[in-house]
């Protein structure tokens, strides 16, 4: 799609995007490229006043996203009317009060970015369509890691790690709609939120 294609959305979900997945030894592949275009995302939502919200997930004792630890916390600070949803399973929706959020914000639509691929970010963006609310995935905007081998199957090593992400994205059906950039994403604008 065109920029000028791109329908607007209403808000903006940042998922995962914590130290343990974007900084050091366990960063996923392209780490840089994806904290660039999350931010570009962030700059733009910030711009137009809209919502924000961030998924946090908190992994089980010992995980690198284990609450509390150092690659636990989030990469980008929330501004202080800017929502943190704390999940525990891959879809941000899943024992959490997400859509109640996005309905009291008067959202129907978001773009969503971040990691991983093939398991939150399609998980939510998943659910997300199921409960009616229109979903834009850019593809440079999400990330995942190398994929292991299995039963029969060679891993895919980082330099093809995008392949792994368009799977994600291609997983997801007809009703998502993906761009190629952040850069091509717009978001309604909203009255100016408090900084």
């Amino acid at each position: 799609m065109q920029a000028n294609q791109v329908e607007a959305v209403d808000a903006l979900m940042v998922i995962d995007v914590q130290n343990a997945f974007v900084t050091g030894p366990d960063a996923v592949p392209e780490h840089a490229r994806l904290v660039a275009m999350v931010a570009v995302l962030l700059v733009a939502a910030r711009s137009a006043g809209a919502p924000i919200i961030f998924l946090q997930n908190d992994g089980p004792p010992g995980a690198v996203d284990e609450p509390s630890r150092p690659g636990w916390m989030l990469y980008f600070s929330p501004r202080s009317h800017e929502t943190v949803v704390r999940k525990e399973r891959d879809d941000g929706f899943d024992g959490t009060d997400l859509d109640e959020i996005l309905t009291a914000l008067d959202v129907r639509s978001v773009a969503i970015c971040g990691v991983l691929s093939e398991m939150c970010v399609a998980a939510t963006a998943r659910e997300a369509m199921r409960l009616g609310y229109g979903v834009l995935l850019p593809h440079d905007a999400h990330a995942t890691y190398d994929v292991p081998a299995g039963p029969g199957s060679e891993s895919v090593p980082a330099a093809r790690a995008a392949r792994a992400a368009r799977a994600a994205e291609w997983s997801l059906g007809d009703e998502i709609r993906i761009c190629a950039s952040a850069c091509d994403v717009r978001f309604v604008t909203r009255e100016s939120l408090c900084e």
